[in-house]
Order: structure tokens, then C-alpha cells, then sequence
């Protein structure tokens, strides 16, 4: 998964940036929001004890965005040189409840963009995410939606405001306490979906130069053939995030089915004491992806290409050297035990996903030859050690 995030890096001229595992407390509360769940309930503290009192609170970063504005402002390059464009890979930690797609400790591949106002650096980042899927040979279901700016954005809040107000005996409890601190935020509710669907939408409170700019970038993304759908309910909770805000989605792999998330948040640099520079980014779950690509069959990219399966004391030394002759050309080789049987090594085999197994013992070192069984489609023949490696390559490019 990091190999394919990092070759997608490189083909958007992204560079790389690195920031602390831990972080001021105040930095998640100014920018993540203190209303937000992550500040509320799923940060880790770092204590000192009584010494850990106000600046001095830290935490364990639970994304990556804050750190990443953090270091672009003391870097001084939100005025010296405002546009950059950065990726990060790295573990996050949040206290929640484990389960399939959701852990204390998860992994994300982020993308930022400063300096760029345009539609057009919104519609790249959808394309990455794409490209992304595809790399993967993922389907992934893009979902779109804008959120205004500052002129605009009041006049939804106001009304989605007083459609809480007038439905309050029917929401749950955790959007009681949402409603007068962070409206928007009723809309991410998991528990009243069917009842929101008939809440005011954003897009129905764009200004000119916003509905302008979410149509191009739509627009941009039908260019680049990325399949999406528009989502009302896709909303990002705090005052600086504006206009687009977009998410991708995996089928197949249960609740916790998003994969990635971004969106443009042109007020957070200032908001942290920087210059007014916008910004745009996004995060991808390694772990989320990775079930969705187990999910289609994607990861034999990183499963071994050929196992070596040598059956008798006389075949195993033959394939150490076998298989550091496949190794310097290209291939990703597996050597199995030779105290194991056949049908324990062709499980073997099947359970690291290996495409080839070539098969020899006493019979086929006196005549020259192996076995390759193609375990793709459940074909063998006899090959000589000349034909070996072409009869792989030629296999792998059908």
C-alpha cells in the first residue's frame, strides 16, 4: 500500500514531509475543533503529571493535517513561499473501540496543497484518490459536495439550525448536544440518516463565485473520467473548511467503509497564526484500503510471484541457488520448507498467493526439468531450466 502511495507521489511531484508523533494539545483543539469527536473523546494525553498544565498539554497526533500546517507556518513558507505540495505516511493513534477497519493505531498517507485556490488543485486531489483505486485495482465509489465559504456557508448554518431546532424530539441524544455548538455536524450522524435526508442542503446556499467554482470542479473531474456522485450529507464540521469536500468509499469490507477523506480548508492557516493561505488535502486509511484490496484480489502485487516448492535434501540445495537466480532478475520468490509434503506446501502456496510454484525433487534434477503449476489457472507442465524464466515473465504479462 505505501509502495502505491508513494509511486502516486511521485508521479504529482508531491514532497515528502515528516512531522512529530506528538504535538501541542491546543493545536488539535484549534484545528481539529474541540466539539469534534477526536478532541472530545479519542485523543491520547501525554501527562507529566501536575506540570502538564495549559501550552504544555501534549498529545499523540491523531491525524496528520494540524501537524503539517504547524510546520509549513514555523517553516515561515506560508509568506516566504506559500505554494508547496506535500504527502506523509505514518501512524496515527485515536482511543476508540477496535473492530474490522477501525484501530488505536492505524496508518495514513496524506496529501496537502498551499497556495492554491483554484477548482483545479480540488479536482487533482480527487484524481489521486482515484488513481489511486485504480493502481490497487479498487472500486471505489468518489462522493462530492461543497460546503460554501464564509459569505455563504452562515445562511445554511442558520437553517440547518432551525430544522434541529423544530425536529429536536427526534434526534438522539449526541446531536442534542451538536445542534447549538455545531449544526453541520448533525448531518455526519450515523444514528439519524433517514431522518436528515430531508435537511437543508448546502448546495441549495452556494454564492456565485462558489457554485462557480464546485461546477468546475465537477467539471474537471468528468474530464479525467473519475466516476462520483454529489452527497449532500458530506459535510466537514469546522468554520475554516469551505467549498469542496469529498470522500471515497469501499464496498465489501463492512461499517467503517471510508477509505479516504478531503476537502479544501482555505482558513486554517490563519486560524494557526499564519499568513491567509488556502489549502487543500486529503487522507487515506492504509489499513481500509488494504482490506479493500484483499476484498478484490488486488494485493498479488505483494504476494510472492513464485514459490519454490523442493521436495528431498538434493532439490532444496538446488533451489537456494534457483531462487537467488530468479530473485536477481526481477522476480519476488519464496523458498518453502523441504521437510514439507506436497499438499502442505501447495497450501502454502495458495494461502501467500503466489502465482507459480515450480515443483522438483529426485525425478526432475535427473532429467533437467520442473514442474510449473500456474495457480492462477490450475495448469502444470514440464519446463526446462532455460525455458523457466521466460515461461514466468510471459505468464505474468497474461
Amino acid at each position: 500500500m505505501e509502495k502505491a502511495a508513494r509511486d502516486l507521489a511521485w508521479r504529482y511531484a508531491l514532497n515528502e514531509i515528516r512531522v512529530p508523533m506528538m504535538e501541542r494539545l491546543g493545536l488539535y483543539e484549534r484545528s481539529t475543533g474541540e466539539t469534534s469527536d477526536v478532541v472530545e473523546k479519542q485523543m491520547y494525553l501525554v501527562s507529566r503529571g501536575e506540570e502538564s498544565q495549559g501550552e504544555d498539554k501534549m498529545a499523540l497526533r491523531p491525524e496528520g493535517t494540524p501537524g503539517v500546517v504547524r510546520a509549513y507556518i514555523e517553516s515561515g513558507l506560508d509568506r516566504s513561499d506559500p505554494e508547496q505540495r506535500f504527502f506523509y505516511l505514518g501512524p496515527m493513534l485515536r482511543y476508540e473501540r477496535p473492530q474490522k477497519g477501525r484501530y488505536r493505531q492505524f496508518h495514513q498517507f496524506g496529501v496537502e496543497l498551499f497556495g492554491r485556490p483554484d477548482a483545479a488543485a480540488d479536482a487533482e486531489l480527487m484524481m489521486m484518490v482515484d488513481e489511486l483505486g485504480r493502481s490497487l485495482k479498487l472500486e471505489l465509489e468518489l462522493q462530492v459536495n461543497s460546503l460554501g465559504c464564509t459569505r455563504c456557508r452562515p445562511a445554511f448554518r442558520a437553517a440547518l439550525l432551525d430544522w434541529g431546532r423544530s425536529h429536536l424530539s427526534e434526534l438522539c441524544q449526541d446531536c442534542h448536544q451538536r445542534l447549538e455548538r455545531n449544526p453541520l455536524r448533525l448531518l455526519d450522524c450515523k444514528i439519524d440518516v433517514g431522518l436528515t435526508e430531508g435537511a437543508p442542503k448546502s448546495l441549495d446556499y452556494l454564492c456565485d463565485d462558489c457554485r462557480r467554482h464546485f461546477e468546475t470542479v465537477v467539471q474537471m473531474v468528468d474530464r479525467a473520467e473519475v466516476t462520483y456522485a454529489i452527497n449532500a450529507r458530506l459535510v466537514r464540521g469546522l468554520d475554516y473548511y469551505t467549498r469542496t469536500a469529498f470522500e471515497a468509499v469501499a464496498t465489501g469490507i463492512g461499517a467503517q467503509n471510508a477509505v479516504a477523506a478531503g476537502g479544501r480548508y482555505d482558513g486554517l492557516v490563519e486560524a494557526l497564526g499564519g499568513a491567509p493561505v488556502p489549502g487543500t488535502g486529503f487522507a487515506v486509511g492504509i489499513e481500509r484500503i488494504a482490506l479493500a484490496a484483499r476484498q478484490s484480489l488486488a494485493l498479488e502485487q505483494g504476494a510472492p510471484n513464485v514459490v519454490l516448492a523442493a521436495l528431498g535434501q538434493a532439490a532444496a540445495l538446488r533451489a537456494v541457488g534457483l531462487a537467488r537466480s530468479l530473485r536477481e532478475r526481477g522476480l519476488r520468490v519464496e523458498l518453502l520448507s523441504p521437510e514439507r509434503g506436497l499438499k502442505a506446501l501447495l497450501r502454502r502456496a495458495d494461502r501467500v498467493g503466489a502465482r507459480y510454484a515450480v515443483i522438483f525433487g529426485d525425478n526432475e534434477l535427473q532429467r533437467g526439468i520442473f514442474q510449473l503449476r500456474d495457480l492462477k489457472a490450475s495448469s502444470q507442465r514440464e519446463v526446462g531450466e532455460s525455458e523457466l524464466l521466460s515461461a514466468i515473465v510471459d505468464g505474468r504479462e497474461n
